[in-house]
């Protein structure tokens, strides 16, 4: 499945924004891919001391972002398979500002980030790879909205560039 194949109807308004990072030509598998690397690119030149900054008074330190990133790609995995496997369960949202403070980030080392966003980015490759064409197009309801397998997948893939940029931009990495 490709960024072009998808429809409006795929997806929330709110993650126009994320789809429209992704080039339409690129496979979901190859931009799974791809961003896996840009990601390590740039946790390559993260420090352990940078975990602990934050751009401004209130804001998530680097480690609390790394973890809200792994976060999210978990609970879309989930989503995607739900909806995968025709299951018609309406899921819930989530309060992604609610998981920082619980989620222990700022006693984390720079080395578990680095394995765990790379377990469970594989662990992504893997499901949307065993996923077949009717599967990434098929719909459920999310947070009571209607949403395909395929999009979440690339919501996925927006989500962390959106938080790639802002590494880049906010602090300065």
């Amino acid at each position: 499945m490709k960024v072009s194949e998808l429809n409006k109807e795929d997806y929330h308004e709110f993650y126009q924004t994320y789809i429209d990072k992704l080039p339409g030509d690129k496979t979901l598998g190859g931009l799974l891919k791809e961003n896996q690397k840009d990601l390590r690119e740039i946790l390559s030149i993260i420090t352990p001391e940078k975990l602990s900054f934050s751009y401004a008074e209130g804001k998530w330190t680097l480690a609390e972002v790394l973890q809200h990133m792994i976060d999210v790609e978990r609970i879309f995995q989930y989503r995607a398979l739900s909806i995968a496997r025709n299951d018609k369960t309406s899921l819930p949202g989530f309060d992604h500002d609610a998981y920082v403070p619980e989620s222990g980030a700022n006693r984390r080392g720079l080395e578990s980030f680095k394995t765990e966003f790379n377990n469970i980015r594989n662990s992504g490759i893997n499901l949307y790879e065993s996923f077949t064409e009717e599967m990434l197009k098929r719909k459920g309801r999310v947070d009571n909205n209607i949403t395909s397998a395929g999009a979440i997948g690339f919501i996925t893939i927006g989500h962390t560039i959106h938080h790639l940029e802002l590494l880049k931009k906010k602090y300065l990495i």
